[in-house]
């Protein structure tokens, strides 16, 4: 699957994705279909798998240096994603462990819902890929 969730299906009122426009460094470098995490001020960086608070699905590719300071992340779908873990339909998922997250897992009980990326779709084993709804 690479590094990035793949886009499945898009929702929204335009079947856009309802996508949001993040600040992001101009030194970046962002893949379409990478995680991103949301730090202050409302800005989208690469995640690292820890518990963060999620601003999306990055929308486009980002090159560093490319004189550009803004991003555009999915925040509504479904996506193709390696399982973490096993996770059952329906449980609530965040991003797992890992420099770029391309994995979900289960969401920990009693984590910040600001952690939850979506739920998931199907039932999976560890490495398993698997949709899930992306519900940012």
């Amino acid at each position: 699957m690479g590094q990035e969730f793949t886009k499945v299906e898009l929702y929204g009122a335009n079947n856009d994705g309802t996508p949001v426009r993040y600040t992001v460094a101009d030194g970046a470098s962002i893949s379409k279909g990478t995680l991103l995490q949301l730090t202050d001020p409302r800005t989208a960086s690469r995640g690292d798998g820890a518990e963060r608070q999620w601003a999306g699905v990055a929308s486009m590719d980002k090159l560093a240096n490319d004189g550009s300071t803004s991003i555009s992340c999915w925040t509504n779908g479904v996506f193709d994603a390696t399982a973490s873990g096993t996770i059952t339909t329906g449980d609530a998922v965040a991003g797992a462990a890992g420099a770029v997250v391309s994995a979900i897992k289960r969401a920990i009980t009693g984590a910040s819902g600001a952690n939850i990326i979506g739920y998931a779709l199907e039932t999976a084993t560890d490495g398993e890929i698997i949709n899930f709804k992306l519900d940012l």
